[in-house]
């Protein structure tokens, strides 16, 4: 099993980090992994995106043209990688600010209203989580007690209290997802 992700926004949506969480469940899982984060030099509001490859065999190359699941957070992100799903691929998106929806019809497209979740949950930063979740509802590849370890490796312990917030966040990310 090969799993090739990108996940792509703006700087300060959290995509290094889902990234980050994905690439540490996967080591979790004893899976081959690779993390190839990209960003502009802005910190916040320039675009970032993260490929995140999980494997049982050996990874050759972390660049890749194609992925079998993107996610998009922006809409220069929907222009750019909606044509890098795999035929057959799936593509899971945010409609928040999104102006073009995806149009494809040889992928499954999937929609977790994500910003407006994390309005409702009153926590702005677990926008992120929720996507996640919706991720791993549409695809289960990594088990979730290694994507709480993730999250305890990837936060700095002075967060770690923010953990059963994150695993909420994740798991209403799971009910909202629906096909598109």
């Amino acid at each position: 099993m090969t799993e090739e992700i990108i996940i792509a926004g703006f700087g300060g949506q959290g995509v290094l980090s889902m990234g980050k969480i994905l690439a540490y469940s996967g080591i979790m899982q004893d899976q081959e992994v690779a993390w190839m984060p990209s960003y502009g030099p802005e910190m916040r509001g320039g675009t970032a995106n993260v490929t995140v490859i999980l494997s049982d065999n050996r990874i050759s190359s972390p660049v890749l043209q194609e992925f079998d699941t993107v996610i998009i957070l922006n809409q220069q992100s929907m222009d750019k990688f909606e044509k890098a799903v795999k035929p057959g691929g799936v593509l899971i998106y945010d409609p928040n600010g999104i102006v073009r929806h995806p149009k494809r019809k040889d992928i499954t497209i999937y929609k977790v209203e994500a910003a407006e979740e994390a309005t409702r949950m009153q926590s702005a930063k677990t926008f992120n989580m929720i996507v996640l979740g919706a991720y791993l509802k549409v695809r289960p590849i990594v088990k979730m007690e290694n994507v709480i370890k993730g999250l305890e490796k990837s936060l700095p312990e002075r967060h770690h209290h923010l953990i059963p917030l994150n695993k909420q966040a994740i798991d209403r990310g799971m009910e909202i997802v629906k096909e598109a």
